[in-house]
């Protein structure tokens, strides 16, 4: 007989700051955040003296004080109290509040059009086409900082969060111990064997409902919806679930988020 065994996996902990330093000594904040629907991850990080915003959904870093902006937090003085007081914070942070001065971005609607310009190109597969400030909105809302919670578009809990993090970064430039250990055990969870196939199922799942979802997008306009039956779409598409998960414990060839 032949047995399969499923090994328990080390993943950092999810909704929690790590600050990290690179190999040229570049510190970096990481959050990756995990829902029951959304899961990413946001980092801040330095530059030039600089604090930037990287994410899956941006081409290129933005500035961590345009992001501010873009979430309704448009004066300085604000930014800066929620950053921080100190000298040492204060002066570490002045040249991001310039950058954005230099960019000429001052108010909310000029943030978020600054950040549209730096997001990747979406593919458009019909339905309501949204604006780039719209888009750019629904990234703050849905992407950046997922687990933090937005209701009515008021970012309050979602800004002081991020500058939670800019201020991690800060306090750790010059001082190594405020770099977090990648390998303690504090700052990992195991993923056993349950949890591992539920999250594959959860995958499966996810995909079978997009593939039906696709599947109705293009044939529902061309009959009348009453005309259209997606338990015969269903039937022909059941096993993918099954074959997933056989495919993934044969082979090992599964990607666990």
């Amino acid at each position: 007989k032949v047995f399969q065994v499923i090994l328990i996996q080390e993943q950092m902990s999810k909704n929690r700051m790590i600050v990290e330093q690179d190999r040229t000594g570049q510190l970096t904040c990481q959050v990756t955040s995990s829902t029951h629907n959304v899961k990413s991850r946001t980092n801040v990080s330095t530059k030039n003296g600089r604090y930037y915003l990287k994410l899956s959904l941006l081409e290129k870093e933005a500035a961590i004080a345009v992001v501010f902006k873009a979430m309704g937090v448009v004066s300085d003085q604000e930014i800066v109290q929620m950053v921080g007081t100190e000298d040492k914070v204060m002066t570490m942070f002045a040249a991001s509040l310039e950058e954005c001065h230099r960019l000429g971005v001052f108010t909310q609607e000029q943030a978020l059009r600054h950040l549209a310009s730096k997001m990747r190109q979406k593919k458009f597969f019909g339905g309501p086409r949204k604006s780039p400030v719209e888009d750019a909105r629904d990234m703050l809302v849905n992407t950046v900082l997922a687990h933090v919670p937005v209701e009515n578009f008021d970012f309050k809990m979602k800004a002081l969060y991020l500058a939670l993090m800019v201020r991690r970064v800060i306090e750790a430039e010059g001082d190594p111990t405020a770099i977090d250990d990648r390998d303690y055990y504090g700052n990992k969870r195991m993923e056993l064997a349950g949890g591992l196939l539920s999250l594959l199922f959860e995958d499966l799942f996810k995909r079978l409902n997009w593939e039906l979802k696709t599947i109705a997008d293009k044939n529902i306009p061309k009959v009348k919806a009453a005309q259209f039956d997606i338990v015969k779409h269903m039937t022909g598409k059941q096993d993918l679930i099954s074959q997933g998960l056989e495919m993934a414990i044969s082979t090992g060839e599964a990607r666990f988020h």
